[in-house]
């Protein structure tokens, strides 16, 4: 079974709108084509960009939660136990790094590419939507 991390841009773009790799990706992980890891850091920045965008989601709280309590049910847990902090620009991008080598799980699939450079270091990559569902196909 492939297992990535999706980023938070990935899941909020996929919710926006329907039309896009975002969307298809998170379809084919309902279906079971790909499994998630999650960190309940990653979990809790999850839940807060889309509560706080749930009114340009078109989501109310209780479908907020209902969506997260589905990934939950599609992810498999990892507590990270070192950081490598400071590594990316960006601390949340950091967490979700943290993640990916905690897990040992070598792809992250992410619409801000830029953002992960130098990852490769940790044996880990950033990949598009579009580019993870090709390597699906």
């Amino acid at each position: 079974m492939i297992k990535v991390i999706i980023d938070t841009n990935v899941l909020f773009a996929g919710l926006y709108s329907a039309s896009g790799a975002s969307y298809k990706l998170l379809n084919l992980l309902v279906s079971g084509e790909f499994e998630i890891i999650l960190s309940t850091p990653l979990l809790f920045e999850y839940e807060d960009v889309l509560k706080r965008n749930q009114l340009l989601l078109n989501l109310d709280s209780v479908e907020i939660e209902i969506i997260l309590d589905n990934l939950c049910s599609l992810a498999q847990f990892q507590k990270v136990y070192f950081l490598w902090r400071p590594y990316l620009s960006d601390p949340k991008d950091d967490m979700v790094l943290e993640l990916a080598v905690a897990a040992n799980i070598k792809t992250i699939v992410t619409h801000n590419l830029k953002d992960f450079a130098g990852i490769d270091k940790f044996g880990v990559e950033a990949i598009t939507p579009k580019e993870f569902l090709e390597r699906l196909t």
